[in-house]
C-alpha cells in the first residue's frame, strides 16, 4: 500500500515537473520569436543633426519699407530705415528614410530686425518729443521638409563620402512680433474710440520654401558642411493688436485702412550648416 502511494506521488511529481519544463521551453521559444521579429523589423537609418546660420534678403518692395518712408516724414531730423537682410540661427534633424529621399524637422530664430532711433525726435502726429523711438521685429518658426539627393546620396554603410547635391521643399509656421514706439499714431479699425496704450503687433503665418543645396564631408570629427539656396515665401497679412475694448489696432503706411501694413518677409535665402551624420 505504501509502495503504491509512493509510486503515485512520484508519477504526479514527474508529470508536474515535465509540464513546467515544457511551459518554460515554450515561453522561451515565444520570447525568441518575438525578439527575432522585432530585430527584423528594425532597419538601420542614416540620420543627421545640424546647426545653421541663414541670411534672407527680404524683397525691398514690401509694406514695412513703405511704412518706414511714410513715418520718416513724421519725424524731425531722422529717418526710419528700411528692412534689409534677416539673419537667422536654427537647429535641424533629418533622416534618410528611403534611398535618396530624406525628411527633416527644424526650428529657427530670426535675430531682431529694425532699429532704435537714438536721441530726441519730434513726432508730428502727436506733437510729442520721443526719446529713442524703436521699431523692431522678432521672428520664430518651425519647419519640416522633404529632400531628394540628385547626386552622391549618403548611405548607411558609408555615410557622406563625397560632395552630394540635393533639392527639396519645406513648409513652416512662423510667429512675428513688432514693437513700435508707444506714441505711434495707431489706426483703429472699429467705430469705437480706442483705449489702451500701444503694444506689440503680432501675427502668425505658414511658409513654403524651395531649396537647392549641397553637403560636403570635412573629415574633421565626422562633420560635414551644408550649403543651401532657397526662395522663402513668408507673408504676415493680419498684423495687429487688440485694445481693452477688443478693437483691432493696426499700422498703416497711408494713415488709412487701405495702407494696412502686411509684413512681407519673402525673399532669397542662403544657409550654411554644420552637420553630423550617424546611424541608428
Amino acid at each position: 500500500m505504501h509502495f503504491k502511494t509512493t509510486l503515485i506521488f512520484l508519477i504526479i511529481a514527474l508529470l508536474t515537473l515535465s509540464s513546467f519544463a515544457f511551459a518554460s521551453d515554450k515561453e522561451q521559444e515565444l520570447t525568441d520569436k518575438f525578439l527575432d521579429r522585432l530585430e527584423s523589423k528594425h532597419t538601420t537609418k542614416l540620420t543627421w543633426l545640424s546647426g545653421y546660420f541663414s541670411l534672407n534678403r527680404i524683397n525691398r518692395d514690401n509694406d514695412y519699407n513703405k511704412f518706414a518712408s511714410y513715418e520718416s516724414n513724421n519725424f524731425t531730423s531722422t529717418d526710419v530705415a528700411w528692412l534689409g537682410d534677416a539673419k537667422s540661427i536654427g537647429l535641424e534633424m533629418g533622416v534618410i528614410f528611403k534611398e535618396k529621399y530624406a525628411w527633416s524637422i527644424g526650428a529657427a530664430y530670426t535675430m531682431k530686425m529694425g532699429e532704435e532711433l537714438t536721441g530726441s525726435h519730434l513726432y508730428s502726429p502727436t506733437g510729442a518729443t520721443l526719446e529713442n523711438p524703436t521699431s523692431e521685429l522678432s521672428l520664430v518658426g518651425f519647419n519640416t521638409g522633404l529632400q531628394y539627393y540628385i547626386y552622391n546620396a549618403p548611405t548607411v554603410a558609408n555615410k557622406l563620402t563625397a560632395l552630394a547635391l540635393r533639392t527639396g521643399i519645406s513648409i513652416g509656421y512662423y510667429q512675428v512680433k513688432w514693437d513700435l514706439w508707444s506714441d505711434y499714431n495707431n489706426l483703429n479699425l472699429s467705430t469705437s474710440a480706442p483705449t489702451g496704450t500701444n503694444t506689440t503687433f503680432q501675427d502668425s503665418s505658414p511658409s513654403i520654401a524651395l531649396h537647392f543645396g549641397a553637403d560636403y564631408p570635412t573629415n574633421i570629427f565626422g562633420l560635414a558642411l551644408g550649403f543651401d539656396m532657397s526662395y522663402l515665401y513668408l507673408n504676415f497679412n493680419q498684423v495687429a493688436w487688440y485694445n481693452s475694448q477688443d478693437d483691432e489696432i493696426v499700422a498703416s503706411y497711408t494713415g488709412a485702412d487701405d495702407g494696412r501694413v502686411d509684413l512681407n518677409l519673402s525673399g532669397i535665402r542662403g544657409k550654411v550648416e554644420l552637420k553630423h551624420f550617424f546611424n541608428w
